[in-house]
């Protein structure tokens, strides 16, 4: 996060230099500068693909296995400094929630190998900060002798630093599951199963389309995927754990919640057995979470004639 900061201040001293130096006419009435600075704000939602909730079927990869169904509303606010309106360097914050639920393939739990019969769920608040390229391709070409398209398809690749708490609702309260160590994180008997953190770094990559609204203002529609490097955005991933061991690491009260929020199968059908092993999750594919927004932005750095 400080690292983050410092970049984007230095991005900003960098830029405020750069504005002195006008390049080219914007239009017939807008000298450009160089670079410019955008400021703006961002509306849309947020989704993500877990091993939770999901569509009909064994769970698949990527989209194939999205549910719309879980999409929240997402908000950001954001900073660009952008050369020649062909590269801009954007440093971003956003805030969302994700959530998922087994319970959702009601509709097609006979289809679905056991993932409804699982009846797990959660939900996270998501605070996302991001700093990325932004780069035009259209804009590569030479446009001396006459303005620049308003419409301007683009690519986004950066690097974020987000925080999530996966939490689960248990007798009307919500529990934060990491403190619970639902699959035996940290145990001694599952020394492969470190305790994950709640702060972590992601990659992020999308694709979106600019539109000049004019010489001030421009909107874009962006669709912005952040790669993780854990599969516990839902506290799910691996297998069931011996629930006897809660009471080893845990006091007796947690011990208590994290064994019913371990399993439970039985909320739905009581004779449903369990044994240690058994499938709960899908280690083979990390979690992973999204955007789609509109960005409305202001363009700061042109100048009258």
């Amino acid at each position: 996060m400080r690292k983050l900061l410092i970049m984007g201040l230095l991005c900003t001293i960098v830029c405020t230099q750069s504005l002195k130096a006008q390049y080219y006419f914007y239009n017939d009435r807008y000298y450009e500068n160089a670079v410019v600075i955008e400021i703006g704000a961002s509306f849309g939602l947020m989704n993500s693909l877990t091993d939770l909730g999901g569509k009909k079927g064994i769970g698949k990869n990527f989209i194939k296995d999205l549910n719309w169904k879980t999409a929240k509303p997402s908000y950001g606010i954001y900073a660009m400094a952008m050369y020649q309106n062909k590269i801009g360097l954007r440093l971003e914050a956003n805030f969302g929630q994700v959530n998922g639920a087994d319970s959702l393939l009601k509709n097609v739990k006979t289809t679905t190998f056991g993932r409804y019969e699982r009846n797990l769920s959660f939900k996270s608040r998501i605070t996302d900060f991001q700093l990325a390229l932004e780069i035009h391709p259209l804009m590569f070409q030479n446009f001396d002798d006459e303005e620049p398209p308003r419409l301007s398809p683009y690519a986004v690749l950066g690097i974020g630093y987000y925080s999530f708490d996966p939490q689960a609702k248990l007798n009307g309260q919500w529990y934060s599951l990491q403190p619970l160590r639902t699959e035996g994180q940290g145990f001694r008997e599952y020394p492969d199963r470190v305790q994950y953190n709640l702060n972590q770094l992601n990659i992020a990559a999308g694709l979106g389309v600019k539109y000049e609204i004019n010489s001030m203002f421009n909107a874009k529609l962006e669709v912005n995927h952040r790669f993780l490097n854990t599969d516990y955005l839902d506290d799910v991933s691996t297998n069931y754990i011996d629930p006897g061991l809660f009471y080893n690491y845990l006091p007796v009260n947690l011990a208590a919640i994290a064994q019913q929020l371990n399993n439970r199968k039985g909320e739905l059908n009581p004779s449903d057995m369990t044994s240690v092993g058994d499938q709960r999750g899908d280690p083979k594919d990390n979690d992973a979470f999204f955007t789609i927004q509109l960005k409305v932005g202001m363009t700061l750095g042109r100048q009258r004639r």
